[in-house]
């Protein structure tokens, strides 16, 4: 039977967030310390542990199907590669930056200047797009001490929580890409594997749909449960049980995780008690 052959970087935060998805929809890797390939036990689907630089290139070549990796190092090397799902974890941007004592008013500032980066291609495109001339500074790795050693004027590099930047006296003018993990796709995939790859995806929605979403039990007196009806979207329109107690219902109902806290205020403001809030694990739609 043939497998599913997805590449994932092989260690860090990316790496363990992918596990986790992956655990999440029931697959399940048997993967030792060091193992460079690992087999799932319960789906057909074969792991394989790559640096994240290299992960474009091996999709372009079909040596793996799909790939868990940045969206800015596929904007980066491989911006003929389809991107299948947004899977919303591992959130970054890509940024410029400078040094805090310097001052900055527009894109323009960076016309004649130095810019270190590991990030060429897309610097060279937001570049091209702002119309804007600068010398770049090609690094792999420690971008951010480039301004402080008096090789660059600015950077371009990978902002998460800023911290990294605070740290070697840098500020950040321009965001050039907001990146998160993407579940991206060879072109050379078979017909047989892209079966198990919708399968996969199926699973990854439903996990998604999931973590965004939140499960909401309230009960309301009935002349107030219209109300609460139009107050809560429902994955078609909220379940109504009643009570024993007489004159009340209990409402059940799916809100998203962003909204929780204006439609919780609202719901209490019409006569909603009791409201409990749970997780949900998956959501088959």
């Amino acid at each position: 039977m043939s497998k599913l052959k997805i590449a994932i970087q092989k260690s860090g935060r990316l790496n363990e967030d992918s596990m986790k998805i992956l655990k999440d929809v029931g697959i399940s890797i048997d993967n030792g310390k060091d193992q460079l390939k690992a087999s799932a036990k319960n789906f057909p689907l074969e792991v394989f542990y790559l640096r994240n630089g290299d992960i474009p290139q091996y999709l372009k070549d079909g040596v793996v199907d799909v790939a868990i990796i940045g969206e800015n190092v596929l904007v980066e090397k491989g911006q003929d590669i389809t991107i299948a799902e947004k899977l919303g974890f591992s959130s970054c941007k890509v940024s410029v930056a400078i040094p805090k004592g310097k001052s900055y008013n527009s894109i323009k500032d960076l016309d004649g200047k130095r810019i270190a980066t590991s990030y060429p291609n897309t610097v060279n495109q937001f570049l091209k797009d702002n119309n804007v001339n600068a010398n770049l500074h090609i690094i792999n790795g420690s971008v951010e001490i480039a301004p402080n050693i008096g090789l660059a004027d600015a950077i371009v590099d990978i902002v998460s929580s800023g911290s990294t930047l605070f740290k070697n006296n840098l500020k950040e003018v321009e965001v050039i890409l907001k990146s998160e993990a993407i579940l991206a796709v060879s072109p050379q995939i078979s017909s047989e594997n892209q079966a198990i790859l919708n399968k996969l995806q199926f699973r990854l929605q439903s996990v998604l749909k999931a973590r965004n979403s939140r499960y909401v039990l309230l009960n309301a007196p009935n002349n107030k449960v219209d109300d609460i009806i139009n107050i809560l979207p429902g994955m078609k329109s909220p379940t109504v049980l009643p009570l024993a107690e007489e004159g009340w219902s209990s409402l059940h109902s799916v809100i998203n995780k962003n909204d929780f806290w204006e439609i919780i205020d609202e719901l209490k403001a019409n006569g909603a008690e009791g409201i409990l809030v749970c997780p949900i694990e998956n959501m088959v739609l």
